[in-house]
């Protein structure tokens, strides 16, 4: 005689994505604000870039973009944070915070260098600069400026805004 019994309903159940399986990676990206419609980005390799960097563990967002962009005296003016992009690819979690910086003078500019020292920095129109950003990056800096302009806060999940909250006039 053979005993056949029902399998545990726990193993039935669809294992939960790759979420837990690495540590996530925590980013950070600024916008560096040069007058009213001015952005300071850098050029690597022949094409404008986002200044990025990464968020290590107990470091803030704030103190993560003052290592991105280098060279001003007394730091990186940072105004706040505009967004937090969150991705799940297939094994990691990507968490991507964007500030945006108090206006900055063309004088102030020019002092700013990006972490990689291969980058050319520039200070560009926004509309010159927008459209010579990849898809991604475009996306992520007029959701940002859109977000400073209402003095919003936008949590953005797999490319989809999953909040708004109002940010206080300060």
């Amino acid at each position: 005689m053979m005993l056949v019994t029902k399998p545990d309903a726990t193993a039935l159940q669809k294992p939960s994505g790759y979420e837990n399986w690495r540590p996530a990676i925590t980013g950070v990206t600024v916008l560096a604000l040069v007058g009213v419609d001015n952005l300071v980005l850098p050029c690597l390799m022949g094409a404008l870039v986002l200044p990025t960097g990464t968020v290590e563990d107990g470091q803030s967002p704030k103190d993560a973009a003052q290592l991105v962009l280098t060279g001003m005296p007394g730091g990186l003016p940072i105004q706040r944070r505009v967004a937090v992009d969150e991705v799940h690819t297939r094994r990691r979690k990507v968490i991507s915070h964007l500030v945006v910086t108090a206006l900055l003078a063309v004088e102030e500019a020019q002092y700013l260098a990006y972490r990689d020292p291969r980058a050319d920095m520039s200070v560009l129109r926004t509309t010159e600069a927008v459209p010579l950003l990849t898809e991604t990056a475009r996306a992520r800096t007029l959701l940002g400026l859109q977000a400073l302009a209402i003095n919003a806060m936008v949590y953005n999940r797999n490319g989809a805004i999953e909040h708004l909250e109002y940010v206080p006039a300060a």
